[in-house]
């Protein structure tokens, strides 16, 4: 190497240090939250407000930072080559050896020691560097997005608004490294991979169906609605018109009871009711989310493509596809199987019926629906013809099932109750209410099951009162 070198060698030094010292700016921005930066903001640090700009627009000034590294790396590999081919000649062993050193020194240099350095001393180099990149922002002015649109413009599909940077599939790839790694947990790698997925995930994929719905006729008297809440154990509960394709409102349990404490409890739920919110089951549920929590809405009915009611949806379902199940102080863990006598055991009602039918030495095939349902709250819900709640009895194949308790956000029946009958008993494969009146096994002509579910569920009391008022939390399903 000659003396005429010496200039190519700096060169290629300076362009080196150049392009490391952006790598390690660069490094320290995507560490750096907006939440840190507004703290930085308040305590006045020295770079705080240029680094509040570049954060405000990271897309513009990352997309100038990765092109002067890439220069910067260009002129050293160019100074590098120069003097290895005055050292060899032109040959391929100079552009070779050239080409070599300028990886090795650009892949440690820039590429690790630097870079390592800006993601451990991020706050530092951040609030260093900011100034330096606006200043060379103002410099080159729109040249990096002029860039980016031109790599947009050649590249096919829709491409990246602000530069290939911080895609959904590099954040992924983030957040299983940092598992890897032990930064954060598996659940909370979980949570995070949710709101990704949230995004993608229909209001009918989180809804609870149109068979698991408990409502309420319109022409009900406040007081029945009032008892309906308290033994479902609901703080809202959907009104129905006509049919359950005909949701006219949602009652409210802490409207009802000012009213009936006002003297209003024989007047109809109507008139204490508020309007519906209706959405498309086709609706992204993030997007549901934000309206609902605009709204200061927790739930809104579920409309399918021909306008009925294909469910509702709560803003704590959505919320459960990020966290996982929300349950209260009241959920507690029931043993599968809980003997309380020689003929009687509390089962959970996702017990199989094959199950059960082992538990008690019953035929399954003598179980009627066996084919239709595979658990014993599906077997209870056959008999009776609608959606279970607390105290709801039905006779099955030799056996008596009684709902016993709700259990989960959604009040679902967590327990039954099941005792076997005496021989000679009632096997008759119909539900009854546990005041000894009869009820229907299945549905009621011209009523399809979702209706009479919802409306046998709301008939707390007769039409026609004789003057005794049941106690509220205990079963008292009278029917016409």
């Amino acid at each position: 190497m000659g003396s005429g070198d010496i200039p190519l060698v700096l060169l290629a030094a300076a362009a080196a240090l150049a392009a490391a010292a952006l790598g390690g700016i660069d490094a320290a921005l995507t560490r750096v939250s907006r939440v840190s930066v507004e703290e930085f903001v308040r305590q006045a640090r020295p770079g705080s407000r240029k680094l509040a700009q570049v954060v405000a627009d990271p897309g513009r000034y990352l997309a100038l930072l990765l092109l002067l590294r890439i220069m910067g790396e260009m002129v050293a590999a160019a100074c590098v080559t120069i003097i290895a081919a005055g050292a060899y000649g032109t040959g391929f062993g100079a552009v070779f050896l050239g080409a070599a050193l300028a990886t090795l020194v650009s892949y440690v240099l820039v590429g690790v020691m630097f870079r390592t350095l800006g993601r451990q001393h991020a706050p530092t180099v951040a609030l260093a560097g900011a100034g330096l990149t606006v200043f060379l922002a103002r410099i080159f002015g729109p040249l990096p997005r002029l860039l980016i649109a031109f790599g947009n413009a050649v590249t096919p599909g829709k491409g990246y608004r602000d530069g290939p940077f911080a895609s959904e599939a590099e954040l992924r790839d983030l957040v299983d490294l940092a598992e890897e790694n032990d930064v954060i947990e598996p659940a909370e790698r979980d949570m995070i991979a949710s709101v990704f997925e949230l995004g993608d995930t229909l209001v009918r994929e989180v809804m609870v169906p149109r068979p698991d719905m408990v409502f309420i006729e319109a022409t009900k008297s406040i007081e029945q609605a009032i008892s309906l809440a308290l033994r479902g154990g609901f703080s809202r509960v959907p009104v129905i018109g006509e049919s359950v394709d005909d949701v006219v409102g949602i009652a409210f349990l802490k409207d009802l009871v000012g009213r009936e404490r006002d003297g209003g409890g024989d007047a109809p739920v109507e008139e204490a009711m508020r309007p519906p919110a209706l959405v498309p089951e086709s609706k992204p549920a993030d997007d549901l989310l934000r309206e609902m929590q605009a709204s200061r809405t927790h739930m809104a009915i579920v409309i399918d493509e021909y306008g009925g009611t294909a469910g509702l949806v709560t803003i704590e379902d959505i919320l459960e596809e990020i966290v996982g199940e929300i349950v209260d102080e009241y959920d507690t863990a029931l043993p599968p199987v809980e003997w309380l006598d020689g003929h009687t055991a509390r089962v959970t009602a996702r017990l199989e019926v094959e199950d059960l039918a082992k538990l008690f030495g019953v035929d399954e095939e003598d179980l009627p629906g066996v084919g239709e349902v595979e658990t014993v709250g599906g077997l209870l819900a056959r008999a009776l013809g609608r959606v279970p709640i607390p105290g709801a009895t039905a006779s099955v194949g030799g056996l008596s099932l009684t709902a016993e308790r709700a259990a989960g956000r959604r009040n679902q029946i967590g327990t039954v109750v099941v005792h076997r009958q005496a021989a000679g008993g009632d096997h008759a494969d119909a539900g009854r209410d546990d005041d000894g009146k009869a009820g229907p096994a299945g549905e009621q002509p011209g009523r399809d099951a979702s209706t009479q579910a919802g409306g046998d569920a709301g008939k707390e009391k007769g039409d026609e009162r004789d003057g005794q008022r049941g106690q509220r939390g205990q079963p008292d399903h009278a029917r016409r």
